[in-house]
């Protein structure tokens, strides 16, 4: 039976890659990174382990001594773990990091990449077992955009497709064909807030794939918390990349939409 390892962040999205490598007949090596990474799991796991994003040398002995030689990276890990001393990297951690010509998303995640490989260990494609959960072109929810709505979608789209070919971000909150908020190191929720505080509602969120999109690691993700998030904030329309984002939760999400009139349309 071959082996696959998950190194699990936060959110739903690991605990669905792990139940559908294990009915694909993959034996599940699962790794937490994060103290709030979900234990469920280890459900659909040979084995689960907690061992901090920071320790590196902990993950690749981890991965070897159970002969694991491939891994997907999934669920969300955020990078100002590295400024506010939530963790403490090993020395090994510590000296990728100093090494890295800046502190990007894709340089710090190709780093990575790159010292798996070193312990013949292959990264592969995030959405390899879960592509189902990229939703085709369309409206998702009952209600279709407004004309205002769709041309801040598109305008949103534009602005958002090129943050993320600088590697700041994958999200924006637009109003009128005004940035109201473009998300960097914080997230997309705090980039929801600021931006519908702003707007002081029917703010637009887009959230799109990078143009240069590895899909080994950081492909866009949205969920009910996103559209929880949006309601709070007094967002209205919500628009993604079809066939290049994930949707988590979807009936869950699409049902919490539908009851606060928000618009959720893949593009």
């Amino acid at each position: 039976m071959e082996r696959l390892g998950i190194l699990s962040g936060t959110g739903k999205l690991p605990v669905e890659c792990a139940r559908a490598a294990q009915q694909l007949g993959y034996e599940v090596y699962s790794v937490g990174l994060l103290a709030d990474s979900d234990p469920q799991i280890a459900h659909f796991s040979k084995d689960y382990q907690f061992i901090s994003v920071a320790q590196l040398d902990a993950i690749l002995n981890y991965l070897q001594s159970n002969h694991v030689q491939k891994v997907t990276m999934i669920g969300k890990v955020t990078k100002e773990l590295l400024f506010n001393g939530t963790v403490q990297p090993d020395a090994r951690m510590l000296q990728l990091i100093m090494s890295l010509p800046n502190r990007n998303d894709d340089t710090i995640m190709m780093a990575f990449v790159r010292e798996l490989a070193k312990a013949g260990i292959q990264a592969f494609d995030q959405t390899a077992l879960i592509r189902k959960l990229m939703p085709h072109r369309g409206t998702i929810t009952k209600r279709e955009p407004t004309p205002v709505e769709r041309q801040d979608m598109e305008f949103g789209f534009r602005i958002a497709k090129e943050l993320g070919r600088l590697d700041i971000g994958q999200t924006v909150v637009v109003k009128n064909r005004a940035v109201m908020a473009l998300e960097a190191i914080e997230g997309t929720d705090a980039c929801i807030e600021r931006g519908g505080a702003l707007a002081c509602g029917g703010a637009v969120v887009a959230k799109v794939s990078k143009p240069q999109q590895d899909n080994r690691f950081d492909v866009p993700t949205v969920g009910y918390q996103t559209v929880e998030q949006m309601a709070r904030f007094g967002a209205t329309a919500l628009a993604i990349e079809a066939g290049k984002t994930l949707l988590v939760d979807r009936e869950q999400m699409v049902s919490f939409a539908d009851a606060h009139g928000i618009s959720i349309v893949a593009v």
